[in-house]
């Protein structure tokens, strides 16, 4: 067994919620996998209030307690999968200030995106891949977006074709061999003085 850690991240703490099927169908699919350990981590778990820190996130000088667990969290992990609605063409808020409160943590590590919503949430992913440039995290193209309309019965129950299961397969390789590789630079990097 590898020694990668990877975190599906559930982006979604909105009651009723769908995301959480589908979080729980992205970790079935990388329960057997040899290549790294995944792990669920559910932002309802974490409630962070809006950005309440005063020092930029890229300093590392975190104030706040709840601030602190969320960056020893996010630190022991290599790569990230990122399970994300679609509201307004973009991610969710609660996300994108979990995303916002830290920046070292996810430096040079990979992450790949699972979207949901009635366009499948591809425009969700787009704005991702932009904040995950800023922040140095190396995302992989391929992704799986699954339609309210066609991979869940009545928009509320998660019904993903078999054939997602091979674009999930994919995703995972891409995500554990960037992961890999950024274990290694990340390893090999300078420490600053």
């Amino acid at each position: 067994m590898s020694d990668l850690k990877i975190a599906i991240i559930l982006g979604s703490t909105r009651p009723g919620r769908n995301g959480k099927a589908v979080a729980d169908w992205v970790l079935a699919q990388a329960q057997n996998r040899t290549g790294a350990t995944y792990e669920l981590i559910d932002l309802l778990d974490y409630p962070l209030p809006h950005l309440d820190e005063s020092i930029p996130p890229s300093l590392g000088q975190y104030a706040g307690e709840h601030t602190k667990a969320w960056a020893e969290t996010i630190a022991k992990y290599d790569g990230f999968v990122f399970v994300t609605p679609e509201y307004n063409h973009s991610t969710s808020g609660v996300l994108k200030n979990a995303i916002d409160y830290l920046y070292g943590e996810w430096n040079n590590k990979s992450a790949g995106f699972v979207s949901y919503g009635s366009l499948g949430g591809a425009r969700a992913i787009e704005h991702l891949r932009g904040i995950s440039a800023e922040l140095q995290l190396a995302d992989v193209r391929q992704q799986l977006s699954f339609s309210l309309f066609t991979d869940f019965e009545n928009f509320s129950e998660f019904c993903p074709g078999d054939h997602y299961k091979e674009q999930a397969a994919t995703l995972f390789d891409q995500v554990e061999s960037w992961a890999g590789a950024l274990k290694r630079l990340r390893h090999d990097l300078p420490v600053a003085a």
